[in-house]
C-alpha cells in the first residue's frame, strides 16, 4: 500500500487521535473538535481533575469514542505505558497533537534551576518522547501525522520569556528534522508556530512586565482560529510548518535573520505590549 492509499483508508475509517494538554485552553478545544468530527480520541493531561471536569460527562465516553488518561509528558515511562494501552485497545494511531506546554515569565539570569528543568521537561522532552513513539508506530503503519505546537517565540528569541522561547526553538528544530526523517515512510510532521493565543497561559502573562512582547501583536489568536487552521490546512495539506499569522511570522524571521535588529524592534514592540497589558489589566477591574 502506498502512502496515498494509506491516507485514503484513514479517512474512510474511524481515525484515532491522541492529544496532550486536553484539560484546558487549545488542547481542550481541539479535543472537543476531534470528537465532533468522529475521531476516537485519547485525551491526556497531568491535571486529571481538569480532564474529568471538562470531559467526564461527555456522551462519547459511553460509546468508546473518548479515553481520558492522566499523563506527565516529561516522563518517558509514562509515555511508554500510555502507548502500550492505546495500541492494545485500538491497534493504530493516526494523529498525535503535542499541545501541552509550560511558561513562566522572568529574566533568564533570575530563573531558578527548577524553572529551567520545568520548561525543558514539559515543552521539549514531552514533545520528543511522544513524537518518537508515535513516529515509530506510524512508520510501521505507513501513515500518520505528528503535529507539534511550537510558537512564534520559536522563530525569534523573545526576552522576558527566554526559557519558553528557547524550548520552542528546540521543538521547531526537532519537528523539522523528524519531518525529513519520516517523509519516505508516508508519515507527516507539522510544527505550528502561533502568535499569542487567548488561553490561560496568555492570561497569566498579563501581570508580568517582562512578558510585554507577548502582547505586541494587533490581537491575540483565538483557539477557534488555531483549530480551524489545523483542520482546514494542516490535516488537509500536511505542511512541514504553519505560522499564524503569517505577517507576524515574517517579522519574527527578520529578527532571527538579523539578530542586531531585535534591539530596535524589541524597544518598539515592548512599548506597544506594555500598553496592551495595561488595557487588559484595566478590563479585569
Amino acid at each position: 500500500m502506498n502512502s496515498n492509499e494509506g491516507r485514503k483508508n484513514v479517512q474512510q475509517n474511524c481515525s484515532v487521535a491522541l492529544l496532550t494538554g486536553s484539560a484546558s485552553g487549545l488542547g481542550q478545544k481541539l479535543t472537543r473538535d476531534f470528537l465532533a468530527r468522529g475521531y476516537t480520541v485519547i485525551a491526556t493531561d497531568i491535571n486529571s481533575a481538569g480532564l474529568d471536569e471538562s470531559f467526564g460527562k461527555c456522551a462519547e465516553l459511553t460509546s468508546g469514542k473518548l479515553l481520558l488518561k492522566t499523563l506527565d509528558v516529561s516522563q518517558s515511562q509514562a509515555w511508554e505505558a500510555l502507548f502500550a494501552d492505546v495500541l492494545q485497545q485500538f491497534s493504530r494511531l493516526d494523529v498525535i497533537l503535542n499541545v501541552a506546554g509550560y511558561l513562566k515569565p522572568g529574566n533568564l539570569c533570575d530563573a531558578s534551576s527548577e524553572e529551567v528543568h520545568r520548561h525543558m521537561d514539559i515543552n521539549v522532552k514531552g514533545v520528543i518522547f511522544g513524537s518518537q513513539l508515535a513516529g515509530a508506530q506510524m512508520r510501521k503503519q505507513g501513515y500518520g501525522h505528528i503535529i507539534n505546537i511550537a510558537s512564534l517565540a520559536g522563530l525569534a528569541a523573545v526576552p522576558g520569556i527566554g526559557l519558553y522561547s528557547a524550548s520552542k526553538f528546540a521543538v521547531r528544530a526537532f519537528s523539522l528534522s523528524l519531518a525529513q526523517e519520516l517523509k519516505s515512510s508516508g508519515v507527516a510532521v507539522t510544527v505550528i508556530c502561533p502568535d499569542a493565543i487567548q488561553t490561560p497561559m496568555l492570561t497569566l502573562q498579563e501581570d508580568y512586565e517582562e512578558a510585554a512582547l507577548t502582547f505586541s501583536g494587533n490581537k491575540s489568536l483565538t483557539v477557534d482560529e488555531v483549530a480551524n487552521a489545523i483542520f482546514n490546512e494542516v490535516l488537509v495539506h500536511r505542511p512541514m510548518e504553519l505560522i499564524l499569522p503569517r505577517y507576524r511570522g515574517w517579522l519574527a524571521k527578520v529578527g532571527n535573520l538579523v539578530p542586531q535588529s531585535s534591539f530596535i524592534l524589541a524597544n518598539i514592540l515592548r512599548k506597544k505590549g506594555l500598553q496592551e497589558q495595561k488595557r487588559r489589566k484595566g478590563l479585569r477591574h
